[in-house]
């Protein structure tokens, strides 16, 4: 399969947060392509563009907050298009902005706006995707109708495979009906015990206000719901490769929001690597 391999340094932000540059030079070292922003730790778009560079690794994506970008649109993704990323994907919504609220139209046509903005600077709006936006409206899922709501040429998806599967979707099929608008998958493992989403999942991914220690340590000990390194949990990765190389995917981008099985967010980040490597990716 020829893809080229992304990780997104929200993986590693641990590591990110003490240096940029060595966290940059160890994601080319197990075997990286390239990586997908999130934030740029308080450096300048000429420095980042200048390490990129000189490591070697493709600055393919960013993740972006959408009220970051409208509030100064040209300047925020002006810089992304400095630092040389083809794409920029609006990460998540916001509770008040998610779809079944009154804010959903309105989110579409700033994302629809930002798009626009996005294409002058020569760079790809992408949408990624959690499991909320699989809330059905008038039939339709809320992600549906925002591909249906903005033109494919401002808006592709970047499909993550692991909220497409709990919210109930397979995650190959939801790659192959984008088809020709999926130039960028997001791998993520996860293992969940029963069907019945918890909360955990969201202070997870550090957007919802953390449990006091002994909730959380409790859930701990049950884990029911957990990140995995791609390979190490519940997706069927061979059938979402292939859907991603017959929806005309050029990256796939692993990511991982919580290190587990004892691991180190790195060590996480390598074994993903090298389970895909055994695929021949």
């Amino acid at each position: 399969m020829a893809f080229s391999v992304a990780l997104q340094i929200y993986s590693v932000r641990d590591y990110a947060e003490k240096s940029l540059r060595s966290t940059l030079q160890k994601v080319k070292e197990i075997g990286y392509d390239g990586v997908e922003f999130a934030g740029l730790y308080g450096m300048e778009p000429a420095e980042v563009k200048r390490m990129v560079d000189e490591i070697g690794l493709i600055p393919i994506s960013a993740h972006v907050p959408l009220d970051e970008m409208l509030d100064a649109p040209d300047k925020v993704i002006g810089d992304y298009a400095q630092i040389g990323c083809r794409y920029i994907a609006v990460p998540y919504l916001k509770e008040e902005r998610r779809p079944g609220t009154d804010r959903f139209k309105e989110t579409i046509k700033d994302i629809d706006s930002l798009a626009a903005v996005a294409k002058e600077h020569g760079i790809q709006m992408l949408y990624h995707n959690h499991d909320f936006e699989f809330k059905k409206i008038d039939g339709e899922y809320g992600l549906d109708i925002l591909y249906q709501s903005i033109p494919s040429d401002l808006l592709k998806t970047e499909i993550d495979t692991c909220w497409v599967n709990v919210a109930g979707e397979d995650p190959s099929e939801y790659v192959r009906k984008y088809s020709g608008r999926s130039p960028v998958v997001h791998l993520k493992d996860f293992v969940m015990s029963g069907k019945k989403k918890p909360k955990q999942m969201y202070e997870l991914i550090g957007t919802e206000p953390q449990k006091k220690e002994e909730e959380a340590k409790e859930e701990d000990e049950e884990e029911v719901f957990g990140f995995r390194p791609v390979g190490y949990g519940v997706q069927n990765f061979p059938s979402i490769l292939t859907a991603s190389e017959e929806a005309g995917a050029e990256w796939v981008i692993v990511e991982q929001d919580k290190p587990a099985l004892g691991k180190t967010s790195m060590e996480c980040a390598e074994m993903s690597r090298k389970y895909l490597r055994g695929l021949g990716v």
